[in-house]
């Protein structure tokens, strides 16, 4: 069952609950805001959004609110003077945080009678209203079945299961390749830099390696589900001798070469584990059994 009711309550007005309030106005829905920082709202308001006066307001204000915050720490700052207002209430935290913190949010929510969907979205404030772009959502399914549309008016909304830590899982994988692929693209502008090369005359080049990512993950996707680690491609001992040179380059153009030596770390860890002859994908079972022990911290 889908509500018909086109209201929805944001609580948090940075750029991403800016965009998503304002996604929700083009829309054509009854938007209450709250942030603490009142004149935030100034411009959403006189586009037709309704000011609360408090969290607790707001919340009344919806059967739905929309949680756009920096992470659950701040959820529970703005919400748990407003907990009375809670029960009957769904809440669709779309702020960043562990998978962990995720379920310990719901049962808080549950224990005060609302219901709690874990969103991670995929794009930034630009891309709200986007209907090519997505968000993960997990939770109860009842709750998410009955506001998708309202949802999707932000985003594709990409429901992974009743779980509540499956949102911010899949988010933070996300985020795990987005951060470490940014950050490999800046240490290789500052190493080209240091050489006399712009960041536009490396572009054409930076999109190329970067845009056949998505042709290795799907050569090797099948190979490592089925555990098959085989060098009939590239070697492990490979790519410890390229990643070292890229070390050395590095080092030579006076750049830090902190994040490539942390690579040519985990290569060689890997080889040592006995995969020198194996494919890099054996880096996957050397990551898991040299982890840290998992804690509730």
């Amino acid at each position: 069952m889908t509500t018909t009711q086109k209201s929805v309550t944001v609580i948090g007005l940075g750029p991403m609950g800016r965009a998503m309030v304002s996604a929700y106005l083009d829309a054509g829905y009854d938007v209450t805001v709250f942030n603490r920082t009142a004149s935030r709202a100034d411009e959403l308001v006189a586009r037709g959004a309704t000011r609360a006066e408090s969290a607790e307001q707001a919340i009344r204000a919806n059967e739905l609110t929309v949680l756009s915050l920096t992470d659950y720490d701040a959820m529970y700052a703005l919400l748990e003077p407003a907990t009375a207002a809670l029960a009957g209430r769904v809440l669709v935290n779309l702020s960043s945080d562990t998978p962990d913190r995720a379920r310990e949010a719901a049962e808080w929510a549950a224990a005060h009678g609302a219901q709690h969907l874990t969103g991670g979205v995929s794009v930034p404030p630009s891309g709200i209203g986007n209907p090519d772009a997505y968000t993960y959502y997990s939770g109860p399914k009842d709750a998410f079945a009955q506001h998708e549309a309202t949802l999707e008016v932000l985003t594709r909304a990409d429901y992974k299961g009743e779980d509540p830590g499956l949102g911010a899982l899949y988010y933070q994988l996300q985020m795990d390749m987005f951060w470490t692929g940014l950050t490999s693209w800046l240490h290789a502008l500052a190493v080209a830099r240091a050489n006399g090369i712009t960041a536009e005359e490396l572009l054409p080049y930076a999109t190329d390696v970067l845009g056949t990512m998505p042709n290795f993950f799907a050569f090797y996707t099948p190979r490592i589900d089925a555990g098959e680690i085989v060098g009939d491609v590239e070697r492990l001992s490979m790519a410890v001798a390229s990643i070292d040179h890229v070390v050395h380059t590095t080092k030579a153009a006076g750049v830090d070469p902190a994040l490539p030596a942390a690579v040519l770390d985990a290569f060689r860890r890997g080889a040592d584990a006995g995969h020198a002859d194996d494919s890099l994908t054996s880096l996957v079972d050397v990551f898991a059994k040299n982890g840290f022990a998992k804690s509730g911290s």
